[in-house]
């Protein structure tokens, strides 16, 4: 009987301190401007560091194929994923450091820098694109943001924010649509044309407690004319604030496939 009101005890102080949790968070979300908001969405993401593993597959009406991956980040800017199966792709991988992006290609044994012109280009075969891979930061620096709506949904707040490009932005998309949870979680965005047309969409589609924090484990993309083909990212494992050192993020790194 003891042990029993022990347990409860432990419940119920759990579900209270949740609950202090998220309405800290709540709190803390509602006074934030829009553009500070997907700031807080990229931190709370990559933090200072983070190391995971995931699974990408490309679904298409006639196939489907699925490859494991590590991926490594330090800062805003910097980044290395690398293929670890299936074994005819292993070794590929991409880096990413200040705006520039390479990838390795161990069939060729050869490293191309990813010109800027070919950022909106397919990542790997995927719906994913160089630019989404970077987790570039464009969308806070060169974006006007706004507030759309603001709405209450499963005891979150949710707020949809309309990010559109400076005139002077090199930017493909006329507007982002972001949706976002008042835990720092990207739940759906959505990539609209010059002309007001949705062309595609980025949907979270499972939520959970990975590395100490609430995450968007499993997200889609796919375009709209297209609904039969999209690329899932599923997350397995995630740690964050971690110790990475510099030399991690090389070129010469780049071509190790036993990191």
């Amino acid at each position: 009987m003891k042990h029993l009101l022990l347990i409860l005890s432990v419940c119920l102080y759990s579900s209270l301190s949740h609950a202090a949790d998220s309405l800290a968070t709540n709190s803390a979300a509602a006074s934030l401007e829009p553009a500070e908001l997907i700031k807080q969405v990229m931190e709370h993401w990559r933090s200072d560091s983070s190391y995971s593993e995931m699974t990408m597959t490309i679904h298409r009406p006639d196939w489907q194929r699925s490859m494991s991956m590590r991926s490594w980040t330090k800062g805003e800017k910097t980044s290395l994923v690398r293929v670890t199966e299936p074994k005819k792709d292993a070794g590929n991988g991409t880096l990413t450091k200040d705006n520039n992006m390479w990838t390795f290609a161990p069939k060729i044994n050869r490293i191309i820098k990813v010109p800027s012109s070919m950022m909106s280009q397919s990542w790997m075969g995927s719906d994913f694109t160089n630019k989404d891979i970077s987790k570039s930061t464009d969308i806070i620096d060169q974006y006007d943001h706004r507030l759309m709506e603001k709405r209450e949904h499963d005891g979150h707040l949710i707020y949809v924010i309309e990010s559109i490009p400076h005139e002077d932005a090199a930017i493909v998309w006329g507007k982002e649509v972001l949706t976002i949870r008042d835990d720092y979680i990207l739940l759906e965005q959505q990539f609209w044309d010059q002309d007001g047309t949705l062309i595609k969409t980025m949907k979270a589609s499972e939520i959970k407690i990975l590395g100490g924090r609430t995450v968007a484990s499993t997200i889609r993309m796919g375009k709209v004319e297209t609904p039969d083909e999209w690329t899932e990212m599923s997350v397995q494992e995630i740690r964050f604030d971690q110790a990475y050192p510099d030399s991690l993020f090389t070129l010469s790194n780049l071509r190790n496939p036993r990191q």
